[in-house]
Parts: structure tokens; C-alpha cells; sequence
């Protein structure tokens, strides 16, 4: 069984706008996320910031068949995002993401779960740029090790999304391993200002995801 968690609770203050219910071309960002996670997960958990916000979601952006979950502990971003989406999730392995990736690409996601399930040995799928910039939201993780990494970094105070990766042994895929099933790489695209919405309104009609509408 495969899963996805979608970290949906992020306060957009760059963006000045909540990211998960920005309407994107005819829809909120948060369902094309959903959508596409469903062509490749058995399951896909989204994690909001409090109940409230959860219900808010659910009302608003129509999660469908999504689960609702929300952070256990405040203050912690992601990383407590993360220990809840995993502490949810039923399968082994779970494909990490935010909801601010307009373009996020079903083949690689495929790609990663299937790295994941072949290596051996290792507790996380990690995409590494040629900077060595690692994408720890475009990740698969192995539930276990990851939920108890997460736990760990809030026990210790550690916010910093980094910190639990730090106690994983990663198979850092290179990028360009993927960019044959997304030639731009532009599944690891994400929204934080007006300026990143502009440039995605006008790369839309260029992207071959057009044709999952």
C-alpha cells in the first residue's frame, strides 16, 4: 500500500494568500495536489493546521475521498505536519509534498515510490539538485522511520524540516534520473510569491498536466 501526505497548514505570508484554497486555474491549488496523488497513491492524507482549519478545507477545496487530519503540536511546522500525516497513514512508504506544487508530476512520483521499494537499505527517496539542494517535500519515506524521526526532532525542539531527515539513511536521487518523465522538472515548482503565480499562470499552457483536466 502506498500513501500520500499533503502538508496543507503553511501560512503563506509571501504568497498573501492561503496557498492550499488559491484558486489555479479553475480550481483550488489544493485539489490538483489531490488529484494527481490519487493516480499513484492508494490513500491520500491531507494535514491542516488545527481542526478548524481541517473543516475549513474539507468545506472549501471539496477533499473528496482525501483524510483530514491537523497538527498535534503547534509551532512545529512541517515537522509536525509530517509526524501527523505519517501517524495516519496505513501504508509503508508515503510520498511527503506540500499543496503549492502546480505542476507535480504523477510519473515522478511513480518513479520515486518505485526507487523506494527497490533500494535497500535505505529509509527515504530524496530528489538532490546538482547544488546538492535536497526536495524533503517531493520525497518518499519509509512511515515508520520517518513518524519516529519527527517525534524525536519535536522532542528535542527542532523545527527545521532537515532535522528528522538527519536520523534517516536517504537514497539522494539526482534530478536529472527524472527529468526523462518531466523535461523542465517543473514538478518541483512551487508557489511562495506573487511573482512564482505569475510564472505558473503563463508556463500552464505549456505543461503536458493540462491534459489530466
Amino acid at each position: 500500500m502506498r500513501s500520500a501526505v499533503i502538508l496543507a497548514g503553511g501560512g503563506s505570508r509571501r504568497l498573501g494568500r492561503e496557498k492550499a484554497l488559491l484558486e489555479f486555474e479553475g480550481k483550488p491549488l489544493l485539489c490538483w495536489t489531490m488529484e494527481r496523488l490519487q493516480l499513484v497513491a492508494d490513500e491520500v492524507i491531507v494535514v491542516a493546521r488545527s481542526e478548524e482549519h481541517a473543516r475549513r478545507l474539507g468545506e472549501l477545496a471539496g477533499c473528496g475521498s482525501a483524510a483530514l487530519v491537523w497538527d498535534s503540536v503547534e509551532g512545529f511546522g512541517p515537522v509536525a505536519g509530517l509526524y501527523a500525516g505519517m501517524s495516519r497513514a496505513g501504508g509503508d512508504l508515503v510520498f511527503a509534498t506540500a499543496c503549492d506544487l502546480p505542476f507535480l508530476s504523477p510519473k515522478v512520483v511513480e518513479k520515486l515510490f518505485l526507487l523506494a521499494e527497490g533500494s535497500i537499505g535505505y529509509d527515504a527517496a530524496v530528489p538532490q539538485h546538482p547544488n546538492e539542494y535536497v526536495e524533503p517535500l517531493h520525497s518518499v519515506y519509509s512511515r515508520v522511520k520517518m513518524k519516529a524521526a519527527c517525534q524525536r526532532a519535536i522532542k528535542n525542539g527542532e523545527r527545521r524540516i532537515r532535522a528528522p531527515l538527519e536520523e534517516l539513511c536517504i537514497n539522494h536521487v539526482s534530478v536529472e534520473r527524472l527529468r526523462s518523465l518531466d523535461e523542465g522538472l517543473l514538478t518541483f515548482f512551487n508557489l511562495n510569491t506573487p511573482l512564482d503565480l505569475e510564472r505558473a499562470r503563463r508556463l500552464w499552457p505549456k505543461s503536458d498536466l493540462i491534459e489530466s483536466r
